[in-house]
């Protein structure tokens, strides 16, 4: 059943990757043109740097492509992880046991490394600081992700000992404990410029977090659609 499940993640994945692309073309582009010509109206008379990929590709394929791949991948992951948790989670339809993961990978992969980390338009940052930044970001990630991994860790061996509720709230204490150390640890970034829009900056990370919302959503819901016929038909691979 794994195999049935994959290529339908997959396939799923590049769907709602689509539909997300979609979203951030009109959402979040708008913001990122705003971000770019306060950069160029600021940097009047500097020598412009050469344009490695046209801002006309990076609105158009270049968006849809990368989002693809990004979604197509993440739609492999997100089947594999479904397959290890159909049937250990009570009570749970597959569209219902989808959506829940969804929302758990949106938490652990997309909001809590942008509460340390936000995303940022262009013109905010540092240049000779975009390596540290990055390793960073992904540092914070492979936390989250090791947190989480820590927290269903520390579920599942309560079992048995404590109530389903209690277990609950102690699986998420150790994800929260985890997560707030590894935000200490790592440095602070505040790169923004004193007169950079706050208007803008917001609405540019809002549109940023709904296209990964949107992505995640549409994922989880038509992959979610699909396992229930495969369960349903009792696939095996």
């Amino acid at each position: 059943m794994t195999r049935s499940l994959l290529w339908r993640g997959m396939l799923a994945g590049l769907v709602g990757a689509l539909i997300a692309a979609t979203f951030a073309l009109l959402f979040a582009e708008p913001h990122i043109d705003a971000a770019i010509a306060l950069e160029a109206h600021h940097a009047m008379g500097a020598a412009a740097e050469p344009e490695i990929v046209s801002r006309a590709t990076q609105k158009s394929w270049g968006l849809f492509t990368a989002m693809g791949l990004y979604g197509t991948a993440s739609g492999g992951v997100f089947a594999i992880l479904f397959a290890g948790l159909y049937g250990r989670v009570a009570g749970l339809s597959p569209r219902a046991l989808a959506l829940l993961l969804a929302v758990g990978a949106f938490v652990v992969v997309v909001l809590v490394p942008a509460i340390k980390y936000p995303p940022t338009p262009p013109a905010v940052g540092l240049h000779e600081t975009v390596r540290m930044r990055t390793a960073a970001y992904f540092t914070m990630l492979a936390l989250s992700g090791a947190a989480a991994t820590g927290a269903a860790w520390a579920f599942g061996r309560l079992g048995g000992r404590t109530g389903l509720l209690d277990r609950m709230l102690l699986s998420l204490a150790t994800y929260v404990g985890l997560v707030a150390i590894g935000q200490w640890l790592l440095p602070v970034v505040d790169e923004v410029p004193a007169d950079f829009p706050a208007s803008l900056l917001w609405q540019f990370r809002l549109a940023s977090l709904g296209t990964q919302g949107v992505f995640w959503l549409a994922t989880a819901d038509l992959f979610g659609r699909a396992a229930e016929r495969v369960t349903a038909q009792g696939y095996r691979s």
